[in-house]
C-alpha cells in the first residue's frame, strides 16, 4: 500500500473508533441538533475516504475495520533472543526413534508467555500462511461489483437522506436500506476467488443484516417485547444467566438507540 492509502486508512479508523464519542459528547453539549450534524459530517467523511479508496486506489471490498488489528500471539519470533543464545549450536527440535514424532528439545523451550503447543514447523508454516492470506492483494472489481460496493458505502448517508425526508418513526428508510444491503451482497456475491479477508468480510455483512431485528420501526413494532420477553425468561429459569441478561435489558433501550439509529 502507498503511503497516501495507508493515511487514508489510519483516519478512517480513527474515525471509527472516536464516532460514538463524538456523538454522545456533541449530544451533550449542542443538543439533538449538533448531535445529528456531527452524525452527518463523520458519515460523509467516512463515505468520502471510502470511495476514494475504491475508485482511485482500487482498494476493492474494505473490510471493516479498515486495518486489521494486530495479532501480537502470531507476531511473536519463533525462537526469542534469549532462546537463541542459550541453544546456540544445539538442535531446536529431536526426533523420536521409533515414533519418528518431532518434539522441541528442552534447551530451545521459549517463556511462558510464548510458548505454543505445536511443533515449530508447524508454527512456521502457520506463520507463513498467515502472512501470505494477509498480504494477499485486494481482488479486482469490475462495474457490478463497483457499483455493489459503492451502494455498501452511500448507505449510509442516502439512510440519513431518506430519515430527514420521511421521519424516523416511517418504514421507508427502513426498507431503502434494507434494499441496498441485499442489493449490494447480490452482486457481490457472483465474484469468485476472494481472499481470506474479503471472504470474511462478506460474511460479516451477511451476519449484520440481524441488526434490522433491532432498528427503528420493526424493534419498537415487533422485536422489543420479544427480546425482553425472551431475556426476562431466561433471567427468570436459567440459573447464573441473570447475571448477564438483567444488566442486557437495561441497557438494551440505550445501545439501541445509539447503536442501531445510525447504520453506517
Amino acid at each position: 500500500q502507498s503511503l497516501p492509502q495507508q493515511k487514508l486508512l489510519t483516519w478512517l479508523s480513527v474515525l471509527e473508533c472516536v464516532e460514538v464519542f463524538a456523538e454522545m459528547g456533541t449530544a451533550r453539549v449542542w443538543g439533538e441538533m449538533g448531535r445529528w450534524t456531527i452524525i452527518v459530517l463523520i458519515q460523509l467523511a467516512k463515505a468520502i475516504l471510502r470511495l476514494l479508496l475504491l475508485l482511485w486506489y482500487k482498494a476493492g471490498i474494505q473490510t471493516s475495520p479498515p486495518i486489521v488489528p494486530l495479532n501480537r500471539e502470531q507476531q511473536q519470533p519463533l525462537h526469542p533472543q534469549g532462546t537463541e543464545d542459550s541453544s546456540s549450536g544445539k538442535d531446536q527440535t529431536y526426533v523420536g526413534k521409533r515414533s519418528s514424532r518431532v518434539v522441541r528439545s528442552l534447551q530451545s523451550t521459549p517463556s511462558l508467555q510464548s510458548r505454543h503447543w505445536g511443533s515449530p514447523q508447524q508454527r512456521e508454516e502457520s506463520q507463513s500462511r498467515r502472512a501470505e492470506e494477509m498480504n494477499q492483494p485486494p481482488t479486482p472489481l469490475g462495474l457490478q461489483e463497483t457499483i455493489a460496493e459503492s451502494l455498501y458505502i452511500t448507505r449510509p448517508l442516502l439512510h440519513l437522506l431518506s430519515l430527514g425526508v420521511w421521519g424516523q418513526r416511517s418504514w421507508k428508510p427502513w426498507l431503502l436500506s434494507a434494499v441496498l444491503d441485499i442489493s449490494s451482497l447480490s452482486l457481490l456475491s457472483d465474484l469468485k476467488d476472494l481472499n481470506r479477508r474479503e471472504r470474511a468480510e462478506l460474511r460479516r455483512r451477511t451476519i449484520l443484516l440481524l441488526y434490522y431485528l433491532l432498528r427503528s420501526p420493526f424493534y419498537d413494532r415487533y422485536s422489543e417485547g420479544r427480546i425482553l420477553l425472551l431475556l426476562r425468561l431466561l433471567a427468570d429459569y436459567v440459573p447464573g444467566v441473570g447475571f448477564v441478561t438483567r444488566p442486557l435489558m437495561d441497557y438494551l433501550p440505550a445501545w439501541q438507540k445509539i447503536y442501531f439509529y445510525n447504520w453506517g
